[in-house]
């Protein structure tokens, strides 16, 4: 991917992830816990995902993303450890809901997560900008 590519991308994953968080937000008001989930996740991936092709960093799988984000990020404190704790929490949530049987979230489960996944895909948005 070329310097003009990567923008391009960064720019698509970043408003991905805004679309998604607000899929997030609609599935919540209408009580669909398990898809709310899935989506806040997939926001917050979103977001990690265009950090990590800002430094060129190669990932194939989403434990991958998760791993590299934490290496690259989390450990070296350039972004907060509670927004790494955030990801590897809707991770597992995902996994959970999206794959086991007769599991269902509920209200409480999942507003707590609302707020933050919005504040971190502005983080991690200011980390890209910051970084390019």
């Amino acid at each position: 991917m070329n310097k003009q590519e990567r923008t391009e991308y960064i720019k698509f994953r970043i408003e991905s992830a805004y679309q998604t968080y607000e899929a997030a937000k609609s599935l919540f008001e209408n009580e669909f816990w398990n898809s709310s989930v899935n989506r806040l996740y997939y926001a917050a991936f979103y977001a990690v995902n265009a950090l990590l092709v800002v430094n060129e960093i190669k990932t194939k799988t989403h434990s991958s993303v998760k791993s590299q984000f934490s290496l690259h990020y989390i450990k070296t404190k350039r972004i907060d450890k509670k927004h790494g704790q955030l990801f590897n929490i809707l991770f597992d949530m995902r996994q959970k809901g999206d794959y086991e049987n007769l599991y269902n979230y509920d209200k409480e489960s999942v507003e707590p997560l609302i707020e933050k996944v919005d504040n971190m895909i502005k983080v991690v948005e200011q980390e890209i900008k910051n970084s390019l």
